[in-house]
């Protein structure tokens, strides 16, 4: 089984063709190729290139062009404005695109916190209608996914980095893992994946991270690891833990069998976005 990472990010230098919104966390750029050399280094085949958000908002032109260069390593995903009345429209039209696996909504402040609210209704229909996974950063939002998995059962709802706003410089939260109960009463929905991304900047020891893996076990136990995504969240995590250091703990702990390694790294992302990198 390939490995495959549930979230990364590229982006190129701020300039006025495609200017930046804001400053993500990473390098001055981390373009398609600078990504493609990082995975080959430590082995990862391909990767779920997440179009960003902070610096491009719902610009998706960039992820689109490294895709373009990068065919087969890469799938895309796209944030959907839920107060966009054509949000149905464009989701259709990332559906026909090629290699596009999946849309995003990024639930911030402004955000309506109503489960019925109709932009995000709206968004949670049309992916399930063009079999788009949606995937959610709902840091502090929990009780709302829960509620959208209930009103929306044919949609595939993916949470964002265990549901949680990580820590993206030192030092790491005293209980990092307190969220924990919330994430875990999301389990009875089965339409609810969880991506186990970045979970290395959680850790409050040094590589190869083994606090990470009791609480993580609690996650597997409730969800399976059918439904659980492993990936870096690559280049969030970079000033706290190096990219190799974010796949390594994953690769050699005896706190997974190698079928539990496949699943998670791998294996369970192919089902849910239905799709593998070519490899040859």
């Amino acid at each position: 089984m390939p490995i495959i990472d549930a979230q990364v990010h590229c982006y190129e230098r701020d300039h006025s063709g495609r200017p930046w919104v804001e400053v993500l966390t990473g390098p001055p750029e981390v373009t398609g190729d600078d990504m493609v050399k990082a995975m080959d280094d430590v082995g990862v085949n391909g990767a779920i290139l997440v179009s960003v958000w902070t610096m491009y908002r719902y610009d998706d032109s960039y992820a689109i062009d490294v895709h373009a260069s990068h065919p087969d390593r890469f799938a895309l995903v796209k944030p959907i404005d839920p107060d966009d009345s054509s949000a149905a429209e464009t989701i259709a039209d990332w559906a026909a695109r090629d290699g596009t696996v999946g849309v995003r909504i990024m639930m911030r402040s402004g955000v309506s916190e109503a489960a019925d609210d109709p932009g995000i209704h709206r968004i949670c229909e049309a992916a399930a209608r063009h079999g788009l996974p949606l995937n959610l950063a709902c840091s502090g939002r929990l009780p709302q996914v829960a509620q959208m998995a209930a009103r929306h059962p044919n949609t595939r709802i993916v949470v964002d980095h265990l549901g949680i706003k990580q820590p993206q410089h030192p030092p790491v939260p005293e209980q990092p893992f307190a969220f924990l109960p919330d994430l875990l009463a999301l389990a009875p929905h089965d339409n609810i994946v969880v991506k186990v991304t970045g979970a290395c900047t959680l850790s409050r020891q040094p590589f190869p991270h083994d606090d990470i893996w009791d609480p993580l076990a609690r996650v597997f136990d409730a969800f399976g690891f059918e439904r659980c995504l492993w990936g870096t969240d690559w280049t969030r995590a970079i000033n706290m833990v190096s990219y190799r250091d974010g796949v390594e703990p994953f690769r050699i702990t005896d706190r997974l069998t190698e079928g539990e390694r496949a699943m998670l790294m791998g294996g369970s992302l192919s089902q849910v976005y239905g799709w593998v990198p070519c490899t040859d």
